[in-house]
């Protein structure tokens, strides 16, 4: 698969550099040039880089967004991917507030939804903003002998299914969330879970077990 980078961060170099292992073209190109080119060399022999975020939405059949929330949506107008591309969102806005982690997007549509706004004709899959990007450095992630479910929030069947191929490339399980509508309820639940990481506490005890759920068994 055909797969561009925007952006050459930690979250761009931890999972373009799993993806260029698995056997994925990768490209990554970025405001600073000299970054895309050391995220490439860190991804290995099947990535290069391009010029800029315009030609990384141009090469990629998916397109990896790593770039801050308060940017995405102006990098995104920019780079003007072209009708049909596979957007991956894997942006968190959030910020400290008084009251701890909130949402920058509050009160309106997700920073999911605000980037396919940025970006009509295209497919935007809400993905990997759970997780830390050291995560997405392990090879599998793999916990307690589970494997990490990755929900996907994403309106097209099709682009649903690359993104779920390249979360099962990484080792996890990718897990179908729900329509683009449902992002902004992904981007809350991870806030909310990152406020308590930052508070000490184990976000993933909060949960339990599926079979204490209350939810039938399918």
């Amino acid at each position: 698969m055909r797969i561009g980078i925007i952006g050459a961060g930690n979250m761009a170099r931890a999972l373009g550099g799993q993806w260029a292992r698995a056997g994925h073209e990768v490209v990554f190109g970025a405001r600073s040039a000299a970054r895309a080119a050391e995220a490439a060399q860190s991804a290995g022999a099947r990535a290069w880089v391009v010029a800029g975020p315009a030609a990384a939405a141009e090469f990629g059949e998916v397109v990896l967004l790593a770039v801050p929330a308060d940017a995405v949506e102006a990098v995104v107008a920019a780079a003007a991917p072209p009708a049909g591309r596979v957007l991956v969102d894997c942006t968190n806005p959030i910020a400290p507030g008084p009251l701890g982690l909130h949402l920058t997007t509050a009160g309106g549509p997700s920073m999911a939804e605000r980037i396919a706004a940025a970006a009509p004709g295209t497919h935007v899959v809400k993905a990997f903003n759970a997780c830390h990007e050291s995560v997405w450095r392990l090879t599998p992630p793999v916990f307690d002998g589970r494997p990490l479910a990755v929900p996907l929030c994403g309106d097209d069947p099709g682009a649903l299914a690359l993104v779920g191929r390249l979360t099962a490339d990484l080792g996890a399980t990718p897990v179908t969330a729900g329509p683009l509508a449902r992002a902004g309820l992904l981007e809350a639940a991870t806030a909310f879970a990152i406020g308590l990481w930052f508070a000490g506490h184990d976000a993933q005890a909060v949960l339990p077990p599926r079979q204490y759920s209350g939810v039938p068994a399918a």
